[in-house]
């Protein structure tokens, strides 16, 4: 079985109706790859976490808080690097469960929008070293039309703030993320070779048209 140590991971950054179950199933066709649908931002719990432990530590006088009379004994030796590796392998064992001949896995999520999303993107680049980041847009006034948005208040601006709090997270991502549009693909497969050119996957577009002849999502065809 794959492990810990070398799987590489894949995340998908988009928003509700942008055509991610879509882009999921193409990457999912890889040999070798297992993204997981969405988790509800689980692994923002263990990102507040470890951030708790890590300000609880510089906050206190390591040499008061290291006696068992202080308040906060034994925060001064939070051990950040141990927390991140138990992190992972409980992302690994929970959430991702690469099976085996897993190569890549990871997951497709559609809530990053937290206003410290770029602290949280440099959390997950530390529990998966080598992590890449696909972000996945869409027309915009087609998404803040879905029947997901409709309901909200002012949905197309909710839509464009999230979308610009995404850019703006990944922009100095440099090669660690790599952008793709729904309305492109699903009008010409053959726009993804780039994607798959920067992902080191063979690019075999049969098999990306037979993937998106399948309905995926189950709010219909190419909404997930």
């Amino acid at each position: 079985m794959s492990t810990a140590r070398d799987v590489q991971h894949v995340f998908v950054m988009t928003y509700g109706r942008s055509g991610s179950t879509l882009l999921m199933g193409i990457l999912n066709s890889i040999p070798g790859w297992l993204l997981r649908g969405e988790n509800r931002h689980a692994m923002r719990h263990l990102y507040d976490f470890h951030r708790s432990g890590l300000k609880e530590k510089a906050r206190v006088d390591p040499d008061r808080a290291a006696e068992p009379t202080h308040p906060w004994f034994g925060i001064e030796s939070y051990p950040e690097q141990a927390s991140l590796q138990h992190i992972r392998a409980l992302a690994e064992a929970t959430l991702l469960r690469p099976e085996p001949g897993t190569r890549v896995t990871g997951f497709k999520e559609i809530r990053w929008y937290d206003a410290d999303l770029p602290d949280y993107v440099d959390f997950l680049r530390q529990v998966f070293p080598g992590a890449r980041f696909v972000v996945n847009t869409r027309r915009l006034e087609d998404v803040a039309a879905s029947n997901y948005w409709t309901h909200k208040d002012d949905p197309l601006a909710q839509v464009t703030a999230i979308e610009a709090k995404i850019l703006g997270a990944v922009d100095g991502l440099g090669d660690a993320a790599y952008r793709v549009h729904y309305d492109d693909y699903v009008a010409d497969p053959g726009v993804l070779r780039g994607l798959f050119d920067w992902l080191g996957e063979d690019f075999d577009e049969q098999r990306i048209r037979e993937v998106m002849a399948t309905p995926h999502s189950s709010r219909g065809k190419h909404r997930g």
